[in-house]
């Protein structure tokens, strides 16, 4: 019979069956419950964490670059099309127990570039970190844009239909 421990990859495509053992004993599993079984954390889940944590911060007008930012809004207006806007400008690799993000943010004109890209690194850091239990290496942070006071917005408002 083969054994595995809780750290090693269960079932799913290529593996061999897993074998249960029956306990004669009438005793249940061994060990910290918490500790049976793996759990993976999808890119996108740490890119809606941090995107969601990033825009939090005062001084961060939007997220993405200009491109990004209008044909995301193009694909908001495109039945079944739309990407989460809560992801755009957010880039993570996952692995099994570190990340690491990229991200690309517009600031409000005015703000100190220096201390948001400091609130947005801690605020990630730590949204990330007590959610996911993930340990940040790196928040990487673009500014690809000021937002002067009278621009117009580059994503228009949707009409009514």
């Amino acid at each position: 019979m083969t054994e595995r421990s809780g750290n090693e990859p269960s079932g799913g495509s290529g593996e061999e069956p897993r074998e249960l053992r029956k306990s004669s004993s009438g005793k249940r599993g061994g060990g910290d419950p918490g500790s049976r079984g793996r759990t993976t954390i999808a890119d996108g889940v740490v890119e809606k964490i941090a995107g969601l944590a990033a825009r939090d911060v005062v001084g961060v007008h939007a997220m993405g670059s200009g491109l990004s930012r209008t044909f995301g809004a193009v694909r908001d207006r495109v039945p079944g099309g739309a990407k989460s806007n809560v992801t755009r400008g957010v880039k993570a690799e996952v692995g099994e127990v570190q990340t690491a993000l990229d991200l690309e943010i517009v600031v409000d004109y005015g703000v100190s570039i220096a201390d948001v890209a400091r609130a947005v690194r801690e605020n990630v850091i730590s949204a990330v970190e007590r959610m996911t239990g993930l340990e940040v290496v790196e928040v990487n942070i673009a500014v690809s844009d000021v937002k002067l006071p009278d621009e117009e917005e580059d994503e228009p408002e949707p009409r009514l239909q």
